[in-house]
């Protein structure tokens, strides 16, 4: 692992189960103190950051609790969620001292701000931390897209997507015990092989704009910072 980072400016992807820790749904106060260490160190070491953070642990657009509610409500609540989780992350950063802006794509200023492009820019650039909330502003885009959307917009370096498993595999190492680990993917073989690493208009956006996305452990305690300075475990689509 190098003493430089490899990427200067980069968006970090969380999914919302990310947060929750061992817990059924909500957040886990241990664990986004743990993230939010490791989103520090990185920081203090001269990289600019952006962070996209899904709501799986609050609400599912496409889930049970979702049943009966109209697809373009059930999308737009699951963009609410993202905001909460956003201002949970944006809280416990900055008690770490870390400065950090939420921007959202559903204005509300009473809460943050909303999303400008070159505003956001201009907060990396003066070292902070910005935090992108409700998903991309529109029903039927997750926020996998709205993270290659906000990685493209910000002229990122890298996509690094923390997963509850250290990369791609071929089958669900969770269950399948001889699954198989991929070191590097095209992006053309995950749209091919149907590989469920992110949805398809994510990965088509990262490909028209080549955008490398790596795909690590979040759960891997030092694993975030060792990936964005070239080391540790990780599987590389470009």
């Amino acid at each position: 692992m190098s003493s430089k980072p490899k990427y200067r400016r980069i968006l970090l992807k969380l999914s919302g189960e990310a947060l929750m820790g061992e817990r059924e749904y909500g957040i886990d106060a241990d664990t986004v103190d743990r993230i939010c260490g490791e989103i520090k160190d990185v920081h203090a070491k001269g990289v600019q950051i952006c962070l996209v953070i899904g709501a799986g642990n609050i609400f599912r657009g496409v889930s049970v609790a979702a049943k009966g509610i109209e697809r373009t409500s059930a999308d737009y609540m699951g963009m609410l969620a993202t905001v909460m989780n956003a201002l949970a992350v944006q809280s416990v950063l900055e008690s770490m001292g870390v400065p950090t802006r939420v921007q959202s794509a559903i204005p509300m200023a009473t809460v943050c701000e909303p999303y400008i492009r070159r505003r956001a820019v201009r907060h990396m650039e003066k070292s902070r931390v910005v935090i992108f909330a409700g998903g991309t502003g529109n029903p039927f885009f997750t926020t996998d897209t709205a993270a290659a959307l906000r990685a493209v917009e910000m002229n990122c370096d890298a996509l690094l997507k923390g997963t509850q498993v250290d990369g791609v595999y071929d089958a669900d190492p969770k269950t399948e015990k001889n699954a198989k680990r991929y070191q590097k993917l095209s992006y053309q073989e995950v749209l091919a092989q149907n590989l469920r690493v992110m949805d398809t208009s994510a990965i088509a956006l990262a490909r028209e704009n080549k955008v490398p996305i790596l795909v690590f452990s979040i759960h891997n305690p030092g694993g975030f910072a060792e990936v964005v300075f070239g080391g540790g475990t990780f599987t590389i689509i470009n």
